[in-house]
């Protein structure tokens, strides 16, 4: 399913979905996110479909969830609450189905990858970043917890440790950084990344798709086994902490200084 915001591209056994919102970094709405969650079943759907690659338009991967539309909501005197609630049910289902669909995921990593797009990127099986992507975890500096599977995911990549100071602190990770901690695995030229996301894909695509579906189903299993009941308590958790002052304050702040 291919819409102005969510684009989708087949060939010779590779798909290519890409978010289509450079003007806010690829940023996520509600209707953004639902076209993602569909594009996703649609590959899961299709045989064609032997491998994934997602990366986005512009100088953004994808920014997490689209702080001016949540602002707007609020303003409009909609509940910042239930609009994560509905958020995050959309952004959880992607995670999942990111994780659970058998076909293997390249996340094609250009520009920022932050809040939920960082989470998106961990929950696909390879990372490739151009040298000027950038990743912050992002939700704790607005006041808020992580969703979208990101206390889940990262810390399998990067460890506890690493994991805390990235919640504590916050920083921003240039593509070099996010190599050496193992958050990526493979850091290119920016104008080199497309062709070697695609490079990578094309060679898994004439692999065994059996083989490897059935091994990313059994590392699942091994080191994800709770995936669905924790992504549900991330996601109590990020609506409990919208009641908050501290957040809407926060969140003032961050629409005021860079919207």
């Amino acid at each position: 399913m291919e819409t102005p915001s969510i684009l989708c591209d087949l060939e010779d056994g590779v798909t290519t979905i890409t978010f289509n919102r450079p003007e806010v970094l690829n940023a996520l709405d509600l209707p953004t996110t639902a076209a993602f969650v569909q594009t996703i079943h649609s590959c899961i759907d299709n045989d064609a479909v032997r491998v994934v690659i997602i990366t986005g338009v512009g100088r953004g991967f994808c920014a997490g969830g689209d702080m001016k539309a949540l602002w707007e909501h609020i303003q409009r005197g909609g509940s910042a609450s239930h609009y994560l609630r509905d958020l995050t049910v959309l952004l959880h289902r992607a995670v999942c189905d990111l994780r659970l669909m058998e076909k293997p995921v390249i996340a094609a990593i250009n520009g920022v990858a932050s809040g939920a797009g960082m989470s998106f990127a961990a929950a696909c099986d390879l990372r490739l970043a151009g040298e000027s992507a950038r990743f912050k975890q992002a939700f704790t500096s607005i006041g808020l917890t992580p969703d979208s599977g990101w206390t889940a995911l990262v810390p399998q990549i990067i460890g506890l440790a690493k994991s805390s100071e990235l919640l504590l602190l916050d920083p921003i990770l240039d593509a070099k950084k996010a190599f050496e901690i193992g958050l990526v695995q493979e850091v290119v030229p920016d104008e080199q990344l497309a062709v070697r996301a695609l490079e990578l894909a094309t060679r898994i695509s004439a692999g065994p798709s059996a083989a490897f579906g059935g091994a990313k189903t059994l590392l699942n299993a091994s080191l994800l086994p709770t995936l669905a009941s924790h992504l549900e308590r991330e996601r109590q958790q990020i609506i409990s902490q919208a009641w908050s002052e501290e957040f809407i304050d926060r969140l003032a702040a961050f629409v005021k200084t860079h919207l």
